[in-house]
């Protein structure tokens, strides 16, 4: 009687530590390019486009090719970016150092935008959108030309993530921190 229940706590560990190295695997997998749909190589777009600044001195997005580029579509009327901006603003401060851009695109009037800046202390650029900015959003996945929305490009300009809805602070740090080169010591 003792030998089959050794045979089934053997089968119940077995099976345990097949699904612990299943997930584990999982969460540490690459994952896919982009959003299903998106070519990684649409991230051209995002990379041409040239918006005004909160000073309105006009901003190329090609000027930050070369590091991981985040850039959030929001707006200040929209309750979820006002969210996640806080977050957002953490991890570019964490990662200051590294070859990392976050830039805010708004699809707000320049106005309201150096309100919100001037109110939540933005550390990274806030360039104000124009309608061709929607139409690119869409391009790049975002079919609903809702908010937010994020895209990250690799430092070749290459789409990496996107997502339509908040991204949480430890979501987006992963995700950046798995696009930058290993750090040394």
């Amino acid at each position: 009687m003792k030998r089959p229940l050794q045979i089934v706590l053997i089968a119940l560990v077995a099976v345990g530590a097949a699904t612990a190295g299943y997930l584990t695997n999982r969460a540490t997998a690459p994952q896919p390019p982009a959003a299903a749909g998106v070519a990684p190589d649409a991230g051209r777009s995002l990379l041409a486009l040239s918006l005004p600044d909160l000073a309105g001195t006009p901003q190329s997005l090609a000027q930050w090719q070369g590091k991981v580029l985040v850039v959030n579509f929001w707006a200040t009327w929209c309750a979820p970016c006002r969210k996640e901006i806080p977050d957002f603003a953490a991890v570019s401060q964490r990662l200051a150092g590294d070859p990392v851009q976050f830039v805010g695109l708004s699809i707000d009037s320049a106005e309201k935008v150096r309100a919100f800046h001037k109110e939540f202390a933005v550390p990274y650029p806030l360039l104000v959108g124009t309608p061709d900015t929607l139409r690119v959003a869409a391009e790049l996945g975002n079919k609903a030309q809702a908010l937010p929305f994020t895209v990250i490009l690799d430092r070749g300009g290459r789409i990496a993530h996107v997502k339509l809805g908040t991204l949480k602070a430890d979501e987006l740090e992963g995700r950046i921190r798995a696009l930058l080169p290993p750090r040394n010591g």
